[in-house]
């Protein structure tokens, strides 16, 4: 078999993350799905890792610059595997765990400091525990989980592959 090489699977990385925004954006404006503040830290997440893929094929690096694309990487992997994990945490609750449902994150943004935004993004709210979309049983936030974990791994994988 085989394997393809690191630029084409960058360049694969990059387009898969660019259609999960893509669906993310229609299922926001086609589907009238409202984006909760965790599912948008899941969009921040997954773009970064597109824009590390992309960077990775334009660059397509050799020796200790591929590291630098690995670390980059696994931290933008990193933090989408701990939002969207946290995500399907707060939906698995039972309704009387449910936290309240709290201001929207403009609100939040224009009134409260970053650290303190992050703090309550979080913490969750009532509409992140709400599961208005499924597929095969799994809720949007469940499938960003396996998706992060599969493309990032895969891409973490491939730039450091010789």
């Amino acid at each position: 078999m085989n394997i393809p090489g690191k630029r084409t699977l960058n360049i694969a990385g990059f387009l898969i993350c660019m259609a999960m925004i893509g669906y993310a954006l229609y299922a926001e404006h086609q589907l009238m799905l409202e984006p909760c503040p965790l599912c948008i830290m899941q969009r921040v997440a997954v773009i970064a890792m597109g824009i590390v893929f992309l960077l990775a094929a334009l660059h397509n690096p050799a020796g200790g610059g591929r590291f630098v694309y690995t670390v980059l990487l696994s931290l933008a992997t990193l933090g989408g595997i701990v939002v969207a994990g946290r995500h399907v945490w707060l939906q698995s609750l039972p309704p009387d765990r449910v936290p309240a449902c709290g201001p929207g994150l403009d609100y939040m943004l224009d009134n409260f400091p970053f650290q303190q935004v992050i703090d309550m993004v979080f913490r969750g709210s009532g509409e992140c525990a709400s599961t208005d979309w499924q597929l095969l049983g799994l809720s949007m936030p469940a499938w960003v989980l396996i998706a992060v974990i599969a493309v990032g791994g895969t891409g973490i994988w491939n730039n450091l592959r010789r």
